[in-house]
């Protein structure tokens, strides 16, 4: 699938501003050598060390659920190979910024580097634990969780600001895309089922 064909079938589904920016983001940056004659194919791509760079229409199903604006502060787990990060950081511009937690060393490094071929500056990629969030930057106006949590990390809850919002798969065999919105008491939306990575760490699969 060519990159107008990817982008005109999501025409309708996914609102203007999440289209605009991904179509800013150059995704054959952010696939291994092997897969770039299926970098706009519609479909999840392996990247090396068991994980994958999900397929375009659930990064835009998961951009769009977060509602991002201009000058928010981002907390992205599951790094992998920085696609998701870089889509997100079009959508909160030049004051906003997107830090994103990768727990495999050598994707912390594929990550970075891909970010910085495709210009994207306002992106920081750390390692380590992504259950565990990245409390340093917190509160985060939205978390994007890229593994399935066999439920929303606690961790992760503390770091979202109050009117934040996260969105997360959740499960193990079956698992299910999560919107929580956090405001004096949390509300949960369970959205479709998923099929993701699971997220290794102390409050995920292998905690």
């Amino acid at each position: 699938m060519s990159h107008e064909n990817l982008f005109e079938g999501m025409k309708g589904r996914v609102d203007e501003m999440v289209l605009q920016a991904m179509m800013k983001v150059n995704r054959e940056l952010f696939v291994p050598n092997a897969c770039k004659s299926l970098a706009y194919a519609d479909m999840p791509l392996p990247i090396g060390h068991g994980q994958t760079i999900s397929a375009p229409h659930m990064v835009a199903i998961m951009v769009q659920l977060l509602d991002l604006r201009e000058g928010m502060k981002v907390l992205d787990i599951g790094a992998g190979s920085g696609y998701h990060a870089a889509v997100m950081a079009q959508l909160v511009g030049s004051t906003g910024y997107i830090y994103s937690v990768e727990i495999i060393p050598e994707l912390v490094k594929m990550a970075g580097e891909n970010l910085k071929a495709a210009g994207i500056e306002n992106v920081t990629v750390v390692q380590g634990d992504g259950s565990l969030g990245l409390p340093e930057y917190a509160p985060y106006d939205r978390i994007n969780v890229a593994a399935s949590a066999p439920e929303v990390p606690k961790p992760l809850m503390d770091q979202l600001a109050k009117g934040g919002k996260m969105a997360v798969p959740v499960g193990s065999y079956y698992q299910e895309l999560v919107l929580v919105t956090k405001e004096d008491g949390s509300t949960t939306q369970r959205l479709m089922a998923v099929a993701f990575v699971p997220l290794v760490g102390r409050f995920g699969h292998e905690g």
